[in-house]
């Protein structure tokens, strides 16, 4: 990858790792736009990136991770059902993972629910995520799975299931946040031991690309999720409805088109 490529796909990854939009949705766009060839590199990189995108959810939210053991346990059960399914249907979700329609008419569909969500739930009792039971982590952890299918945004059903269980739009956002770093970095790690252990290595370039995309991708993500927390508070998650719907359809529009879309 050239340098500029580094740099926009880190931009979009920390726009994108933590709003409801689906971070693959937008890698596939990016990716085919500018021609970026599937290679071992790129495919490492754009999991590898998502550890700046951690350490901005550590750097704003500190004191969160300092407060008690039962803070870490609730993650910890909140991550046990997608690692479960995950594991158990790895097959599955590759097969999913090669369909670029798939991540289409999944943001369609995850936006439509984004358009009427604050609707449904809009009585919420709970402001803070470190009152939520261990039930409600389990519950919370039961609609991350829908995230193991391409485009649905790891982000939007973690939002959607804390305001199922009472969760005030921000207190919803913000645990998932939180439940994004387990997750995210196992993920990287199983991704660094797949690149080496299919004979990879990383050249000094390569390195550099690496440490300037989670530079990057945590100064942007640091904005994103200030913005995010504020954006949604006041008004709601229906502009990121329309936004999904729109991003789908051009993926959706590109597909019918002729283009050769890949996931990475």
């Amino acid at each position: 990858m050239t340098l500029f490529e580094v740099i926009v796909l880190a931009i979009i990854e920390g726009l994108t790792e933590f709003l409801p939009v689906s971070s693959t949705g937008h890698m596939i766009i990016a990716t085919a736009l500018m021609g970026i060839s599937p290679t071992p590199f790129v495919k490492l990189f754009t999991i590898a990136v998502q550890l700046g995108t951690i350490l901005s959810v550590l750097a704003l939210y500190y004191r969160r991770f300092f407060r008690s053991l039962a803070f870490y346990y609730k993650l910890v059960v909140a991550a046990i059902p997608a690692s479960i399914f995950g594991f158990l249907f790895s097959d599955e979700i590759d097969g999913l993972l090669e369909s670029p329609l798939v991540v289409g008419i999944t943001l369609v569909i995850g936006g439509i629910i984004l358009l009427f969500v604050d609707r449904w739930f809009n009585k919420p009792t709970i402001d803070n995520s470190d009152e939520i039971s261990y039930g409600q982590a389990l519950k919370i952890g039961f609609f991350q799975c829908l995230a193991l299918i391409p485009g649905t945004s790891r982000s939007a059903s973690t939002i959607v299931g804390g305001m199922t269980q009472n969760l005030t739009r921000k207190a919803a956002a913000e645990f998932s946040f939180f439940l994004a770093i387990p997750m995210m970095f196992g993920a990287t790690v199983l991704k660094l031991k797949d690149h080496f252990d299919n004979g990879n290595g990383l050249s000094d370039q390569e390195i550099n690309q690496l440490i300037i995309g989670n530079v990057i991708g945590f100064i942007v993500a640091i904005v994103a999720i200030k913005s995010f927390i504020g954006i949604v508070s006041k008004y709601g998650f229906k502009a990121f409805g329309w936004y999904r719907i729109v991003v789908g359809g051009i993926i959706i529009a590109m597909l019918l088109s002729g283009h050769s879309l890949q996931i990475l």
